[in-house]
């Protein structure tokens, strides 16, 4: 018996240019907040601004999960505990495709991610180090609140945002070592695919409506950073 020919595969957009540029303004941002807080003194200025940045760029996600690319929404990858088990025995369902975009294991990165730097966004706005650095919404809660928001900031919240950017370097070299490599789709934003696998829309249009929301968010986190 003649075994089955796979299936011809070619370019389709996984990931829509607003998606790539999020990701890595994002990465390139957190790095900078988290260094900055690590050199301190004069440097916190610059802290503040990656945090407000960091903080428009998670508006915009959250908008673009319902709004962006067919692989960037989040209900292309809001999996159920079910098929995290299938797709770690390796069993997918006749149809699933964990290898478009975001894993089982991907999704749960991303959105704890997504938490993670919620929470330290909201206890950054916050916080008072009762030396020279205070929250721009400081003044909107009680001194305890604020002195727990900052302990938090400082310690667990800076931690586990470490350990998640750790944790999803350390996944990149892994599947990297398996030859399959995970950055290059986040640059030009292909995977090779059967032709039948939906594309995510990347237009003019598309892009256009993005810039209009980012520009949306960072309005409105200004608007909030003047409350203070």
């Amino acid at each position: 018996m003649t075994p089955a020919a796979e299936p011809a595969t070619t370019a389709v957009r996984v990931w829509d240019l607003p998606t790539r540029l999020f990701h890595w303004v994002l990465a390139a941002s957190v790095i900078g907040s988290v260094v900055s807080a690590k050199i301190g003194g004069n440097a916190m200025s610059w802290h503040f601004r990656f945090g407000y940045v960091v903080l428009t760029l998670l508006a915009f996600r959250v908008l673009w999960g319902f709004a962006g690319g067919h692989w960037s929404r989040f209900a292309t990858f809001a999996y159920t505990p079910a098929a995290l088990v299938r797709y770690l025995r390796g069993v997918p369902r006749p149809g699933e495709r964990f290898d478009v975009g975001h894993s089982p294991l991907g999704a749960l990165s991303v959105f704890a991610m997504l938490a993670a730097l919620a929470v330290q966004l909201g206890t950054g706005l916050i916080a008072d180090d009762e030396i020279a650095n205070v929250g721009p919404l400081n003044r909107h809660v009680a001194v305890a609140t604020g002195l727990a928001a900052t302990a938090y900031h400082k310690s667990v919240g800076q931690a586990l945002v470490i350990v998640l950017v750790a944790l999803h370097v350390v996944a990149i070299v892994v599947y990297l070592l398996r030859r399959r490599n995970l950055i290059a789709p986040m640059v030009h934003g292909d995977k090779r695919l059967p032709a039948s696998v939906p594309a995510s829309a990347d237009t003019l249009a598309t892009r256009l409506f993005a810039a209009v929301l980012l520009a949306g968010c960072a309005a409105v986190v200004d608007w909030l950073v003047s409350q203070g």
